[in-house]
């Protein structure tokens, strides 16, 4: 079996061929490059989009070695995400599933980056840290939904990384800069540490480094203790919910996980629990098609798919309000 994913949840869009005992056979994306010091513009991301999603799919098949008649499935990013990139990816795979008489499967993007890594790691039951430009969060498993036990209250990780670096005049995303730059920091900076509960707010962390980057503070430094306070509110909560759910398996997702400080971090809260860690690799880690056609096969396979009349997209789709009839 076969099944085709596609994911459109912002700047990039990407298609994945998988087959059903997990191997991915291709990946292939391209991604939306805002200019210098921009953010993602939903409009110009969706038209990238529609402009490359034909070469993209294509060149997934190819590499993969099938045709679009050996698939048994097409699955789609159904969100959460900006509107006009998910009405993108949405078109397409409702076309394909259309044309070619094929069942349509939608998938949450979030539940995608969770799959993914948890296929990858090979664990069972972890208790997951997922943070990226969309998300910020700590899952477990229960009772037929991934849980939450923490999430930020504000802005997400990645959007502090990005919105820091578009004040140094970055594009998104730009988090790889950050990590760079953090590598050739002299001293820390002391920034606001919010942590309430078991929930996070990065937005004061992130209005006092702007305020002290204009004021000529060096964008190194800040950059290294940026890492440092984010990560480290992370980590406090992080252990917290692994000593809660007695996890045996701690596990890092999205484009964030990418980072190896956040991971060496999140390594050592592992160890002093006695639990293995594992993190997606940087392959997978952004978003790509392989989370959305692993997700998708996962979910075909329980049964879950949609009439392509009734098939929609939503912007805002809570991790925790997904049924995930594949792991009850």
């Amino acid at each position: 079996m076969y099944g085709l994913g596609i994911e459109s949840t912002a700047h990039t869009f990407g298609a994945s061929i998988v087959e059903s005992t997990g191997k991915i056979l291709s990946d292939v994306k391209s991604v939306y490059t805002p200019p210098e010091g921009s953010g993602i513009h939903p409009r110009e991301a969706s038209r990238h989009h529609a402009e490359k999603a034909s070469a993209v799919i294509e060149e997934a098949l190819r590499v993969a070695g099938i045709r679009v008649r050996d698939l048994s499935f097409v699955a789609y990013s159904a969100g959460p995400g900006l509107g006009p990139c998910l009405r993108v990816g949405a078109t397409v795979a409702r076309a394909l599933a259309s044309y070619f008489n094929l069942p349509l499967v939608p998938v949450n993007h979030a539940v995608g980056h969770i799959e993914v890594a948890i296929l990858e790691a090979g664990f069972s039951d972890p208790l997951v840290l997922l943070v990226s430009g969309g998300h910020t969060l700590i899952s477990a498993h229960s009772k037929g939904r991934w849980r939450i036990f923490g999430e930020t209250l504000d802005i997400t990780i990645g959007q502090l990384l990005d919105q820091f670096g578009r004040a140094a005049g970055f594009a998104s995303p730009a988090g790889k800069k950050i990590e760079e730059l953090a590598k050739s920091a002299k001293r820390y900076v002391n920034l606001p540490y919010t942590v309430k509960g078991n929930d996070v707010q990065f937005s004061g962390l992130l209005t006092a480094a702007k305020n002290l980057l204009s004021s000529g503070e060096s964008l190194e430094d800040l950059a290294y203790s940026i890492q440092e306070t984010g990560f480290a509110m992370l980590c406090e909560v992080t252990e917290r919910a692994l000593a809660f759910t007695e996890k045996h398996e701690l596990l890092v997702t999205g484009g964030v996980a990418a980072n190896r400080r956040l991971c060496e971090m999140l390594n050592a809260v592992a160890s002093r629990h006695n639990a293995k860690f594992g993190a997606v690799s940087s392959k997978y880690a952004g978003d790509c098609g392989a989370q959305i056609a692993w997700t998708g096969l996962l979910a075909y396979c329980a049964g879950v798919s949609v009439p392509v009349e009734k098939s929609i997209i939503r912007q805002s789709w809570r991790l925790d309000s997904v049924d995930t009839p594949w792991r009850s």
